[in-house]
């Protein structure tokens, strides 16, 4: 298997396969490269969306000339004993293409993803920033985003610091946020038969929307809940 930088060449092809929407490990196969390699090389030049083989080589070049020797930004910080960092770090660039096509931007996504794969849980403001190579203006954006929809929490620490976190409480407000948003919209719905006139064609539409968001989301709310009573130890809700 080659190792090395990716090529002008394989980049190309890269570029190729993701215009005929084939999955990265089947990019990666037909590169006999690690399917890692590809993730990575799509998610750092513009996303599934927005890769250009050509742009991409050349902003890899331009780091390349860029980085310090020695210099700390944007590595994998160090790992524990028997955990492969080149593999965690592969591992959060797929976790972010997962929540970009849930819908999240590109950094929200980013910065939520290297919330998750952390052992504690939390980042600082700093911690993310050198991580992700932006700027803190950036990551004080993309955590009011995350914060609005209940994806993540902000605390200090002992040293006052500000830390974001992520923990199963969080995970289970926002599932039924998410829930109680479509409950609403359910009742918006509904409302649609006073202006449309009861039995139109319009009005019995929008009444099968609400009936729909209605059962789907009392179930993913029921379900939240069972979720969090069978799921979650004891020693979990006291974290809570």
């Amino acid at each position: 298997m080659p190792g090395g930088r990716l090529s002008q060449q394989e980049r190309q092809q890269i570029a190729a396969g993701l215009a005929d929407g084939l999955a990265y490990a089947e990019i990666a196969r037909r590169l006999d490269r690690p399917t890692s390699t590809v993730t990575r090389e799509v998610m750092r030049n513009g996303g599934p969306g927005g890769y250009r083989a050509e742009l991409a080589h050349h902003a890899t070049e331009r780091r390349s000339r860029q980085r310090r020797p020695g210099a700390a930004r944007g590595e994998t910080p160090a790992q524990p004993a028997g955990r492969d960092a080149e593999a965690v770090r592969a591992y959060e660039e797929t976790l972010t293409t997962v929540f970009i096509q849930s819908g999240l931007a590109k950094m929200m996504s980013r910065v939520l993803a290297c919330i998750f794969v952390s052992d504690s849980g939390t980042r600082t403001a700093a911690e993310l920033a050198q991580h992700l190579e932006v700027s803190p203006a950036t990551i004080s954006k993309s955590i009011a985003f995350l914060e609005s929809q209940d994806l993540v929490r902000r605390e200090r620490d002992e040293r006052r610091r500000e830390r974001y976190s992520v923990d199963n409480e969080l995970w289970y407000q926002s599932t039924v946020a998410s829930a109680q948003a479509n409950l609403r919209l359910a009742e918006i719905a509904r409302q649609g038969g006073g202006a449309l006139g009861p039995g139109s064609p319009a009005a019995v539409r929008l009444e099968n929307v609400a009936r729909f968001l209605e059962f789907v989301s009392e179930a993913i709310m029921r379900s939240a809940e069972q979720a969090r009573d069978v799921l979650f130890t004891e020693s979990d809700k006291i974290k809570m």
